[in-house]
């Protein structure tokens, strides 16, 4: 038992580890064709907001992995909360009216550092999971109530709230859609909230009224008595930072009430300090119904999700509700729950959220600013520690690329080239760093960004796409 595991071969190359990617690994949200064609980047470790490939290139994390490693790479205090926790339950289920203490504690955590008409939470795998749930417990909801007919949900267009039938569904990704007949019945989708694209004729507040009132007209064509909830993710995250202005929020808070809508919103990307606040709802100032988390609840470093359920819903499932036919094996997997317990610690000792709202968050914002004058820039913004720059061809006209140029991947690959991890959406260049990055750090990433605007700027010239 106390004998040294000898590794079974040698420290794999590059190639190597490409060609066994290869033959055997189908990536999410990938052409599997081409990556096969060109290989896979390997990582192979991370330490604070760095990570490092299988060449040994670093590489600036400014997306936190993928929107989720709020703590960064590399805390001790997570990894010994998982190995403690496999040591004296690694796993056992919430079925059969059966808990356990990681679960119980966290449920209770939660309800502190969420909004004051959250107590109860269920728990997936997954913020995908916590969408799917969120579609059958707003459902259940209204049928206790009597009102069996509400069951439709209004989505944005561009939206995401995750992969699986239900979530791809509630999102608003036109390519998902054409694939696997989405959306399911009874979810519709209004438009996005995006000035730059809907609202550039007027100001950004009176843009937003407009925006939320797209809602209201919709509930308007399908009939109030008809529609059971609205989800929105407070800024749309994998839809190019798409920040709402401030006005949208409390008008689509106001239609909800006035209609008697249930108000979902996913926090998933925004949730545990992203944009400055414990969640995207406080920094907008709505109250939501539901809320789904995932990502930052464990910083990535296991999978866990889930739904914070409101005292109007809670209350009607419980004492009328009966049983809830719903639930996933891994609901309040007890090492998921040990280490988000762990990661909130961590979060709330290092004053993370604070950390966003009072010093790196205001310095992005202005750090951010200062790249309105690239040529390329048409739009540059930020919320908390969250980025997006437009990019144009033309900033007096605020011209678009020709789509065929796939200007947002040529900077993209200048990035990753230049040690870099930033995400493209279309045109938008967009970043998420870690909550723990200092501000020497984020000039560090601006130094970087600038250089591959350059690049790609250049890129632009020598091939006319800017005639």
């Amino acid at each position: 038992m106390n004998a040294v595991l000898q590794p079974t071969s040698p420290v794999r190359s590059t190639q190597s580890w490409q060609a066994a990617d290869s033959a055997h690994f189908l990536h999410p949200f990938t052409d599997f064709q081409s990556l096969a064609r060109k290989g896979s980047r390997i990582i192979t470790r991370a330490e604070g907001i760095y990570l490092w490939d299988s060449d040994g290139h670093k590489l600036l994390d400014a997306m936190s992995g993928l929107w989720c490693v709020n703590v960064g790479y590399g805390q001790r205090a997570l990894v010994d909360a998982a190995a403690k926790q496999m040591m004296e339950l690694p796993f056992y289920n919430a079925f059969f009216q059966t808990a356990t203490p990681p679960a119980i504690e966290l449920a209770e955590l939660l309800s502190e550092v969420t909004p004051p008409q959250f107590k109860h939470v269920f728990f997936s795998g997954s913020g995908s999971e916590g969408n799917d749930t969120v579609v059958r417990m707003v459902r259940r909801y209204w049928d206790v109530l009597g009102q069996p007919d509400r069951q439709v949900i209004i989505s944005r267009h561009n939206a995401y709230h995750g992969s699986t039938m239900a979530g791809a569904s509630l999102g608003g990704m036109s390519g998902m859609h054409a694939q696997g007949g989405l959306p399911i019945p009874n979810i519709v989708h209004i438009e996005q909230p995006y000035w730059a694209e809907h609202g550039r004729s007027m100001s950004r507040d009176e843009f937003g009224k407009v925006a939320a009132g797209w809602l209201e007209a919709k509930i308007l064509e399908i009939g109030a008595d008809k529609v059971a909830a609205f989800i929105g993710e407070p800024v749309q995250g994998a839809g190019g930072v798409i920040i709402p202005p401030d006005t949208y929020w409390p008008e689509i808070q106001r239609i909800c009430d006035q209609y008697g809508i249930l108000l979902v919103s996913d926090e998933v990307i925004c949730g545990f300090g992203r944009t400055g606040h414990w969640f995207g709802c406080e920094r907008f100032g709505f109250r939501p119904d539901l809320m789904t988390f995932a990502k930052g609840v464990t910083s990535g470093y296991v999978p866990l999700g889930g739904v914070m359920v409101g005292d109007r819903i809670a209350k009607v499932l419980i004492e009328q509700g009966g049983e809830f036919e719903h639930g996933y094996t891994y609901s309040g997997h007890p090492v998921a729950c040990a280490v988000a317990l762990a990661n909130i610690k961590l979060i709330r000792e290092q004053r993370l959220v604070e950390h966003v709202h009072d010093d790196v968050g205001p310095y992005l914002a202005k750090a951010y600013e200062t790249l309105r004058d690239h040529p390329l820039v048409g739009d540059a913004e930020t919320c908390g520690l969250m980025g997006a720059l437009l990019l144009v061809k033309d900033k007096a006209r605020w011209t678009p690329f020709d789509p065929a140029v796939g200007i947002g991947m040529v900077c993209r690959g200048h990035c990753f080239a230049n040690g870099l991890v930033m995400r493209a959406v279309g045109s938008r260049m967009i970043i998420a760093p870690p909550l723990v990055i200092t501000r020497a750090q984020i000039d560090e990433m601006m130094a970087l960004i600038r250089r591959c605007l350059d690049l790609t700027l250049a890129d632009a010239q020598r091939e006319g796409w800017l005639a």
